[in-house]
C-alpha cells in the first residue's frame, strides 16, 4: 500500500492506493473533524485511515481524507470538493453534529450515498427524499439513552438535572433525554448549557445543585464533558453523574482524572471488549481492532475510531450487487450503492449487528450498547 500526503490550505489530503499509482477504481471521500472542537471524536478516525482495505468486491480502492477543522462552512466544502473535483463514490463523514447535518442537503443534491459517524436521529429521520441517500453507522442517539435511563430507574433516580453543549449535539440529546426518561417517569427539573470552549459553568452548577436533583445527565463529548462534572464533584454533588457516548476516550479519564471517577455512560461494545463474552461475534472484531490501531499509533484506542472501520465494511458489503450494475465513477454506481447499502442484513460490526431497510437507515438494537462506568482510571463494563 502507498501512501500519499498533500497539505492543502486549511485542510490535509490523504489518498491510500492499493498496488501503483493508478487511479483507484472505487473512490471513498471523508470529511472529518481531525483539528478544532470536535478533535477528540475526529482524530482517532484519521488514525484509522491506514487500517482501512485497499481493496474488496475484487477492485481497488482510494481513501480521499479532508479535515474540516470542526467547522459546518469547511465541512460543506470538503464534501463539494470530494464530489465535484474527486468524484467519490460515496461520502463519509463527520465527526460532530454541527459539520455533519450540513452534508444531508449535498448527498441528496448530488445523489451521492453519505455515511454518517454521528448518533443523531434526525440524520436519517423521518425518512423522506433528502434522507434516503444517508446512512448512520451510529445506532440511534435514543438506543443509547435508553441505557442510561434504564439504569436511573433501575437505581431509584426520580428526578435528573441536564447540562449540555449549547449546539446540536446537546440538543439531540437533550431530547434524546426527555424521551427516554418521560417514558420511565422520570422528570427533568433543571435544564443548563455551555460552549464547548468554556471554562467554567460555575453558574449553571450552582442552579443545578440547587434544584437537588438525584442524578445529573451531561449532554457533552470530548474532554470539554470534563468542566460540569468536575464543578459538580467540587461543590459536593453526591448523586450519580451520566454522560454521553461522546466521552468513551481515554483522553477524558486523562483530563478529568479523579474527578470523573464512578461516571456512568453508554457506549459501543468495544469500550469493554475484553470482558464481553467469549461467544459475542462483535468481540474478535473489536479486539483485532483494538490491537492493530495500538501497534500502528502507540496510543490507546478511541471508540470513535472503529466508526470510520464500519463504514467501509457496509460499503464493502453493499458493492458487489452494485457493480452489476455499473461500474465505479458515474451516477448509475452512486444510485446502485445506495440500493445495496438500504438492503444489508445482519452485518456484524464493530459497533454492533446492522440490518437496513428501505424505512431504517440505522438498523441497530440494544447489543449496539454496553453501559460502563469509570473505575480506576478505566472504563468498566456495567453488569
Amino acid at each position: 500500500m502507498k501512501i500519499t500526503q498533500k497539505i492543502i490550505p486549511m485542510a490535509f489530503v490523504l489518498s491510500l492506493f492499493a498496488g501503483s499509482d493508478a487511479m483507484a477504481d472505487i473512490k471513498i471521500g471523508i470529511t472529518i473533524s481531525a483539528t478544532g472542537s470536535g478533535a477528540a471524536i475526529g482524530v482517532p478516525a484519521k488514525n484509522t485511515v491506514a487500517l482501512l482495505p485497499p481493496t474488496f468486491a475484487g477492485q481497488n480502492v482510494q481513501y480521499i481524507v479532508l479535515d474540516d477543522a470542526s467547522d459546518a462552512t469547511r465541512a460543506v466544502s470538503n464534501a463539494r470538493k470530494l464530489i465535484s473535483v474527486e468524484h467519490v463514490d460515496v461520502l463519509i463523514g463527520s465527526s460532530i453534529g454541527p459539520t455533519t447535518f450540513p452534508l444531508v442537503d449535498i448527498a441528496a443534491e448530488t445523489k451521492t450515498p453519505l455515511i454518517v459517524m454521528n448518533p443523531a436521529t434526525g440524520l436519517v429521520e423521518p425518512m423522506d427524499e433528502k434522507r434516503k441517500w444517508v446512512f448512520k453507522i451510529l445506532p440511534h442517539d435514543t438506543v443509547l439513552a435508553k441505557g442510561i435511563a434504564d439504569h436511573m430507574a433501575k437505581n431509584g433516580v426520580k428526578t435528573v438535572a441536564f447540562i449540555g453543549f449549547n449546539d446540536a449535539f446537546g440538543e439531540n440529546w437533550y431530547a434524546a433525554a426527555e424521551k427516554t426518561l418521560g417514558e420511565r417517569g422520570i422528570k427533568i427539573i433543571a435544564k443548563e448549557s455551555y460552549t464547548r470552549n468554556d471554562t467554567s459553568v460555575s453558574g449553571q452548577v450552582l442552579k443545578i445543585v440547587a434544584a437537588k436533583p438525584d442524578a445529573v445527565w451531561v449532554g457533552a463529548s470530548g474532554t470539554p464533558a470534563v468542566l460540569p462534572q468536575k464543578a459538580l464533584k467540587e461543590r459536593g454533588y453526591k448523586g450519580q453523574i451520566y454522560h454521553t457516548s461522546g466521552v468513551a476516550s481515554m483522553d477524558f479519564i486523562r483530563v478529568g482524572g479523579k474527578f470523573v471517577e464512578g461516571a456512568i455512560l453508554p457506549a459501543g461494545p468495544i469500550i469493554a471488549a475484553s470482558e464481553l463474552p467469549d461467544d459475542n461475534p462483535i468481540k474478535k472484531l473489536a479486539l483485532d481492532y483494538i490491537q492493530r490501531y495500538e501497534a500502528l499509533n502507540k496510543i490507546p484506542f478511541a471508540a470513535f475510531g472503529p466508526h470510520l472501520v464500519d463504514s467501509v465494511r457496509l460499503i464493502s458489503d453493499a458493492t458487489p450487487e452494485a457493480l452489476k450494475i455499473a461500474k465505479p465513477g458515474t451516477p448509475e454506481f452512486r444510485a446502485a450503492l445506495r440500493d445495496g447499502l438500504e438492503n444489508v442484513k445482519a452485518v456484524v460490526l464493530i459497533n454492533g449487528i446492522l440490518s437496513m431497510s428501505p424505512t431504517n437507515h440505522s438498523g441497530y438494537d440494544d447489543r449496539a450498547r454496553v453501559m460502563v462506568r469509570v473505575e480506576n482510571g478505566a472504563f468498566k463494563l456495567l453488569r
